[in-house]
């Protein structure tokens, strides 16, 4: 476990635009990522920048017949992902090109996004174009979970986040501060 800690901290300091993160997400925040998808009208899951797999290993718990996949840009952690979890496809690609590696995997459409990435890291520019392709993919009734830490809803870049999300879907709600995080973090549950 301090060895995955150890490999974590390394790549989030080689690489601190893109992992955005001190440790791996907590299983507690794992657990609401799940929760706040309302699994009985999803068919196909993508996770969004899964890392380690904290959250990765939270949806196999729940996803039964469900199509899942993960896109991972990080080739380290994909290459580690593919390893932990034989049974994922994992996609070592940009999320940008998500209609591209959609047609790849043999689906039309997403019902859930679940992701980890770090938006508030993001430009404003990247944070629209990532966004948009999200929505591209995303069904009628899509769901889009996400979470930020506890200082991004007040920083200035978490705000405009926010408005985004709000912008674009016709539900944004806020599940409660998971404490037992590091840092403590909320999830955005977000539906179209």
């Amino acid at each position: 476990m301090a060895d995955k800690a150890v490999d974590f901290l390394k790549e989030a300091v080689s690489n601190p635009q893109t992992i955005g993160a001190i440790a791996p997400s907590s299983d507690g925040l794992a657990q609401a990522m799940v929760s706040s998808v309302d699994w009985e009208r999803v068919r196909v899951v993508v996770e969004y920048g899964p890392g380690t797999g904290s959250v990765t290993a939270a949806i196999l718990e729940r996803i039964e017949d469900r199509d899942f996949f993960a896109v991972e840009l990080n080739e380290t952690y994909a290459q580690g992902l593919s390893e932990r979890f034989p049974e994922l496809t994992v996609y070592h690609d940009s999320v940008e090109n998500i209609d591209a590696i959609l047609k790849t995997h043999g689906a039309a459409q997403v019902d859930a996004v679940i992701s980890s990435l770090p938006w508030v890291l993001f430009s404003e520019d990247l944070q629209e174009v990532l966004l948009d392709k999200m929505l591209d993919v995303l069904a009628p009734d899509g769901q889009f979970s996400t979470f930020t830490y506890l200082h991004g809803l007040v920083a200035p870049k978490g705000k405009r986040f926010r408005e985004r999300l709000e912008q674009r879907f016709a539900e944004v709600s806020r599940g409660d501060v998971v404490w037992r995080n590091v840092p403590p973090a909320v999830v955005y549950r977000c539906k179209r």
